[in-house]
Order: C-alpha cells, then sequence, then structure tokens
C-alpha cells in the first residue's frame, strides 16, 4: 500500500493533480455539449456499493446530470492513486486510505459517506472468521496466526488488531497477509489462512462453506463507525464545484433508497457480484446513513498511530465535508 501511495505521490509531483476528472474542466453542468457529463467512479465491488449502482439503475445520476461510469478497484488503497491520477474523477474508499493519504500530503476530501457498521456485533456485515474445526475461539487467539486481509496496512488489519486487544490478545504477533475478498472463502476453507477479515457478500459465502465468526471488528472498533466515504481532489472541488455537488447529492439520494429498499439493494448485487441469487436474500446489508459520523473517524485515525501506519496524529477536520 505505502508503494501505491508513493505513486499516487509521483503523480500528484508530476502533473499538479492535474486532469483530476475524465470530464472537460470547462463543463461543471451539462458535459458543454446539452448532454449529460460523463463521470468515471472507482468502486470494490462489494455489497457497501450497491447504493451506487443502485442509483445509477434508477436514474438519480442521469437525473442530475450525470452519466456514470463505474470501475471496479480492489479497494482503497488503490481508489486514492485513481482519484489522484484523474483515473477516476472520484472514488469508494475507506477511512483508513484517506487519512494515510492525507498523512502524506494528497489533497484528497470525502464528499458524502460511503458505509458505515450497523453497530451490532451479531449482525454486520463483515467479521474476522475462521476455519471449521479451528482451535480459535476469540479474536486473543489470533496472536502467531496468519489472517487475510484485502490490503495491507489498511482498514482490516487495523480493525482486526482493535479486536484482539479488546479480547486482550496481543495485536502485535499477528502475521497478515493480502487477498482480493472473492479469493477468502476458497482460502479460510482450505485453511491456507487461519483466519480472514471478510466483507458481504463473500462472509456470507464463506459461513455458508462452515467458516465461523469469532469478532466483529468494526464493531469492536466504534461504535456505528464510518467504514467509507466517497472522495475526490480538491482541485475537482474548486474547479467543478457543481459537479462534486450534484454527484454528492445524487449518492445521498442512492443511500435513501438503498435504506429504504433493502429488496432492490440485494438485488442489484446480482449486476456486479459473481454471487447466487439465494446468497443475496441471506447477507447482512451495512448500513448507508447519509451522513459521515465525525466522531468514529478520529478513533480510526488514533488507531493508525497506535499500529504504526502514521508517524504522527492528522487533523482529520481536512478531510471531511
Amino acid at each position: 500500500m505505502r508503494r501505491l501511495i508513493t505513486s499516487a505521490i509521483a503523480a500528484t509531483l508530476l502533473l499538479g493533480v492535474a486532469a483530476c476528472g475524465s470530464t472537460d474542466d470547462t463543463a461543471d453542468g451539462d458535459g458543454g455539449s446539452g448532454g449529460p457529463d460523463r463521470v468515471k467512479v472507482g468502486a470494490i465491488p462489494i455489497v457497501d456499493v450497491a447504493p451506487l449502482y443502485l442509483g445509477k439503475e434508477k436514474g438519480f445520476f442521469r437525473d442530475r446530470g450525470i452519466e456514470l461510469d463505474v470501475v471496479n478497484t480492489t479497494g482503497g488503497a488503490a481508489a486514492v492513486p485513481g482519484v489522484v491520477s484523474g483515473e477516476f474523477d472520484f472514488a469508494f474508499g475507506n477511512v483508513v486510505s484517506l487519512v494515510l493519504a492525507r498523512s502524506q500530503r494528497l489533497p484528497l476530501k470525502a464528499i458524502a459517506v460511503g458505509n458505515s457498521s450497523t453497530g451490532k456485533a451479531d449482525a454486520d456485515f463483515g467479521g474476522i472468521v475462521v476455519p471449521p474445526g479451528s482451535p480459535i475461539q476469540t479474536a486473543a487467539d489470533l496472536a502467531g496466526r496468519t489472517v487475510a486481509v484485502n490490503n495491507l496496512r489498511n482498514v482490516g488489519d487495523t480493525t482486526v488488531r482493535a479486536s484482539i486487544r479488546k479480547a486482550g490478545g496481543d495485536a502485535t504477533k499477528v502475521r497478515f497477509v493480502e487477498l482480493p475478498f472473492p479469493d477468502m472463502p476458497a482460502a479460510v476453507a482450505a485453511k491456507r489462512v487461519d483466519a480472514a477479515w471478510i466483507v458481504e457478500p463473500f462472509f456470507t459465502v464463506a459461513r455458508n462453506q462452515g467458516a465461523r465468526m469469532i469478532a466483529a471488528n468494526f464493531v469492536d472498533t466504534a461504535p456505528n463507525m464510518t467504514v467509507a466515504a466517497y472522495f475526490t481532489t480538491e482541485k475537482t472541488i474548486a474547479e467543478k464545484g457543481d459537479l462534486t455537488r450534484r454527484f454528492a447529492a445524487a449518492i445521498e439520494t442512492s443511500l435513501k433508497y438503498a435504506t429504504e429498499h433493502p429488496d432492490e439493494a440485494r438485488k442489484i448485487l446480482l449486476s456486479y457480484t459473481k454471487i447466487e441469487p439465494a446468497v443475496t436474500e441471506q447477507i447482512t446489508l451495512p448500513a448507508w446513513p447519509t451522513e459521515i459520523n465525525r466522531e468514529s473517524v478520529p478513533v480510526m485515525a488514533d488507531l493508525m498511530v497506535t499500529d504504526g501506519l502514521l508517524k504522527e496524529k492528522v487533523d482529520v477536520s481536512e478531510l471531511l465535508p
């Protein structure tokens, strides 16, 4: 992940954060030709971003003059350099990735909430799982074990360590390995890793294959924790303020609609993930509030200092909308 952030910094220095969007800089309303602005958004294909796809299907973006293109990423660590280099106009990224970027002086800013924990330890949209028959009973038992996360030195290992500490274990004795979420159920079932932090819909897939949850790491970290946000560069906000506002408004409408229509949120998963229809009925949906939980972000930032991801505290107020 440090390599990705370094690449993003290099892009910033070379480009001056130029071309931070696929739309024309002179077109901040209707695309300059009477048609919608074509906007490219980077997003990881997991349940968290269901409102994005649902909003596109329902026309919430089109209604605001936006033609949306969603491009798959592996996580927030990959989304950050994509936004900085101009590959994406906006992106979905977890809070840790954004705080890390801000600590590297990358001019990024959240413009809308992405998703949050449900706040329920027995009904969250992700957690730490172990293979069937594993001797691991609690997060404290992860000391000396191998745990899979989707991005190293990011929201996964940070919150897994929070669970370990809460359970009374040694969070410094865990070995983390990087695996894409879709590969985690098979890795856990085959016992190629001792445990995995995994989110829906793959969380349910893993448990259907016999995996057992031992901790709800988001719940252990902070109450109703904001997990991710949609973000862009300060340059885009300054030069394409109207477009940014329209995008944020469409996201807010999409989040509210997904919350009020969970059956449609489940159904839209079939359009961008490779899961069985029956699984969509079993998964736990994340919370999709319309505002960032501003109290949970500093908690994450402090944990990043504790875990050595940051050398010093970051003023997260600069990151938040």
